[in-house]
């Protein structure tokens, strides 16, 4: 199905794209997958290219483009030709924006250029050992000390962990109050501030995934972002848009996967011919072109609504929700169309495979999604239950 929501400067960036992660990415995924972690050098590297924050205003050295048809051409050109486990939209789309909408003027000129330049990486934490989608149970903590704030506490499963040089923590500024959060800029080498072990995953060998400790940081005030005790309103402003950028890459690997299990089923032979010919195979292969011809055509009109400023929670939700698992069957039925070597990390379709499992867990599981969508539909129990307690009084 031909798309038709790019114009020709999303296409030259595209060209571009496809041409930085073939020859700068590409080649090393092997090697960051053995060491755990990407080489620092491919964020800078395409900070020199424009890629990172792209939104940002020229002053601090971005191109000021606002457009997210652009970070969306990038996710995707991403997911063909680069590494997994690169989170260069973690922190250009999903962290960065905390700064550019929350940060006062002087905190966007003193962090942005860095973080727009690769020189700085960003990652936010929030979960917890006990704290995961309910960011309201959240028990790290931060104490106003007249002069500074006391941080206290630890987060896991930070990605970007071990590469962050600026991480926005939440923490609970009002213990008696479930949103009472606010939001905190932790730089590399403050005091009290240490990363544990980067920790092994299923999947996404390369992305650095930490365990961080807060062990009485002395936060500076000029470091609060946003406003105090506003934490989780302000995390809530940010979820549309990650939970779309997560839909983006979701669907791109699903048209990634398909595509190199086309080109095998047509080489492979069995019972003296071509996968492809047995009628099972075309079969699965026209289900799931089907499934990701209508998903694309939702998420792209997500897009536009996004960039027009109306794309609601809900509608987020389902493009996240029906994409992630949408991933997890397209690359478990190429698996199976690959048989035996779909199984063998040498083959490009095992590793997918392992990386969509996490999809349907973070930026909110897929039950978290559901439940969204149904409150939308008028089918929240809180509210019943209200209106039943009303009635009987």
């Amino acid at each position: 199905m031909d798309r038709n929501i790019f114009e020709e400067e999303h296409e030259m960036l595209r060209d571009a794209a496809a041409n930085f992660f073939a020859n700068e990415v590409k080649p090393h995924r092997d090697r960051w997958a053995e060491q755990g972690v990407v080489d620092r050098e491919a964020y800078t590297k395409a900070g020199e290219q424009g890629f990172l924050l792209m939104w940002a205003d020229e002053k601090y050295g971005g191109a000021g483009v606002k457009d997210f048809r652009y970070e969306q051409v990038l996710i995707e050109e991403m997911a063909r030709h680069g590494d997994a486990g690169f989170f260069m939209t973690l922190h250009s789309r999903l962290v960065g924006p905390y700064i550019g909408e929350l940060g006062t003027e002087e905190q966007k000129q003193r962090w942005l250029p860095k973080c727009v330049s690769g020189e700085n990486v960003l990652a936010v934490a929030i979960t917890e050992p006990g704290a995961g989608s309910d960011v309201s149970g959240v028990r790290t903590k931060a104490e106003d000390k007249g002069d500074h704030y006391l941080l206290n506490g630890s987060k896991i499963f930070i990605s970007n962990g071990i590469l962050a040089d600026l991480v926005i923590v939440v923490a609970r500024t009002d213990p008696n109050k479930r949103t009472g959060l606010s939001l905190f800029v932790v730089e590399r080498g403050m005091e009290g501030f240490e990363r544990g072990k980067n920790l092994k995953k299923m999947g996404l060998k390369s992305q650095d995934t930490a365990e961080l400790f807060f062990n009485n940081v002395k936060v500076p005030k000029e470091n609060l972002l946003g406003e105090w005790n506003r934490g989780f309103y302000q995390l809530m402003h940010f979820l549309a848009e990650e939970r779309l950028l997560g839909a983006v890459g979701y669907l791109a690997n699903a048209e990634v996967a398909l595509d190199i299990t086309m080109e095998y089923v047509q080489e492979r032979k069995a019972f003296g011919q071509r996968i492809a010919d047995f009628q099972n195979t075309r079969f699965k292969l026209a289900d799931m072109r089907t499934e990701i011809d209508i998903a694309q055509a939702y998420v792209d009109r997500c897009v536009l609504e996004h960039n027009s400023g109306k794309l609601s929670a809900e509608d987020a939700a389902k493009a996240k929700l029906f994409t992630s698992e949408l991933e997890a069957r397209v690359t478990d039925e190429c698996v199976q169309l690959h048989g035996g070597n779909g199984y063998m990390d040498e083959y490009e379709i095992s590793r997918m495979y392992t990386n969509a499992r996490i999809s349907r867990i973070y930026a909110g599981s897929s039950e978290i999604m559901r439940e969204i969508i149904a409150r939308s539909m008028g089918l929240d129990p809180r509210k019943q239950q209200k209106l039943a307690k009303a009635n009987a009084a």
